[in-house]
């Protein structure tokens, strides 16, 4: 187990905070573990997606997916910021985590419900359990570090009194309303760090935190591609010789490829030197890893399509691979070029691909168009690296 300077090697030890300047912070195997189990759960909610959109319900389809990737995405950014200021990587933290895990899975399993049955009792309890290991966590810090008591607590009541609030939206509202009524409650979770950290600030790690949400983005990422691999074994003996299909997941492959390299390529992480961008900069990431892992539920309705197995048009299918690349363009020139601040000329460039990009879907070879375009993109921000270099 990993241990502070100076303090022997015990099962249990104080959760004393991390020091935001230290040397050579990584990522901790048990935080790359955590990220396994939430793809897991990202990936029940992408195959969810990748039906309802097959199936022609694509309003319905965005909106379930919208809203239980965001039922994903906010506890891992909660454990993330919590891991960076606090992780001594004791007994008990472990297992505060595995719980966490836990309740991952079990929202994994309720979202396979969620299109035919709404919010189940599972994935409220799944939702739950990761929140209330959370509020421990933070009652332990508290407990542990007199000089962030005020933070961890309104941490721990914030997120306690937001879940009694989700039982409550869970046995009283309609659940043709559910999501709609939810939003209130959600928007009272995502304000909780907002108002702990102004009693007094945790110690998060810069470098820490840019590295757990660029290894979040490549486990995403690889998710996606996984589809695309998926898919030519789902096809193996049906309609392999189909030039269509070969262009297409070919095109595929290049779009998930520059979607990773606009993202590793930027050096605007300036964001995160001040708290106030700080939140803008991971807040922002919502769209980026939700619309990520979309890419990946568009590319295997695409291959539906060509193949004959869903009951949509061609323009429909081409929309489910180029929204989410537009929306992911918009969400890294949110969170790299306007948070961070690039220079005036770069603000451009990713708006103005995004908007050609959603213009793809009305050629018959959409995707290629898209990846095209992309690798334009990557094209125009690798120049103006090597300007200022």
């Amino acid at each position: 187990m990993t241990k502070t300077a100076g303090e022997p090697t015990a099962l249990i030890r104080p959760l004393r905070g991390r020091d935001p300047s230290e040397h050579h912070r990584a990522a901790t195997p048990l935080e790359l573990l955590y990220d396994l189990v939430l793809v897991i759960a990202i990936a029940a909610a992408a195959s969810g997606l990748h039906h309802s959109v097959a199936e022609d319900h694509f309003v319905q389809g965005i909106g379930v997916y919208l809203f239980v990737f965001w039922a994903l995405w906010w506890p891992w950014v909660n454990f993330t910021w919590f891991a960076s200021a606090f992780d001594n990587d004791d007994a008990v933290y472990r297992c505060l985590v595995f719980i966490q895990m836990i309740g991952a899975l079990l929202t994994a399993a309720g979202i396979q419900m969620f299109a035919t049955a709404g919010v189940t009792p599972l994935m409220l309890i799944g939702y739950i359990v990761m929140r209330i290991a959370m509020v421990a966590a933070w009652l332990r810090a508290g407990r542990d570090n007199p000089e962030h008591r005020a933070s961890t607590t309104r941490y721990a009541l914030g997120i306690a009194l937001c879940q009694m609030a989700w039982v409550g939206v869970f046995f009283l509202a309609p659940r043709e309303h559910f999501m709609l009524i939810s939003l209130p409650v959600m928007a009272a979770e995502m304000a909780v760090p907002a108002f702990a950290e102004r009693a007094s600030p945790t110690p998060w790690h810069r470098d820490h935190i840019i590295e757990r949400y660029g290894l979040l983005t490549i486990i995403v990422l690889g998710e996606s591609l996984l589809s695309a691999a998926n898919a030519i074994t789902a096809l193996a003996g049906h309609d392999t010789a189909n030039p269509d299909l070969w262009i297409t997941l070919g095109a595929s492959f290049l779009i998930l490829f520059t979607m990773w390299w606009i993202y590793f390529g930027e050096r605007y992480h300036g964001a995160l030197d001040r708290m106030r961008t700080a939140f803008a900069w991971g807040y922002s990431h919502y769209f980026v890893y939700a619309s990520v892992a979309a890419v990946g539920a568009g590319i295997a309705v695409l291959v539906d399509q060509i193949t004959h197995h869903a009951e949509i048009s061609r323009t429909v299918a081409n929309a489910a691979v180029s929204l989410p690349v537009a929306l992911y363009l918009l969400s890294v020139w949110f969170a790299h070029d306007c948070v961070a601040g690039a220079t005036v000329h770069r603000l451009w460039q990713l708006p103005a691909f995004a908007a050609l990009v959603l213009l793809t879907p009305l050629v018959e070879q959409g995707v290629t168009l898209t990846g095209l375009l992309l690798l334009g993109c990557l094209a125009f921000r690798l120049r103006d690296d090597a300007k200022a270099a």
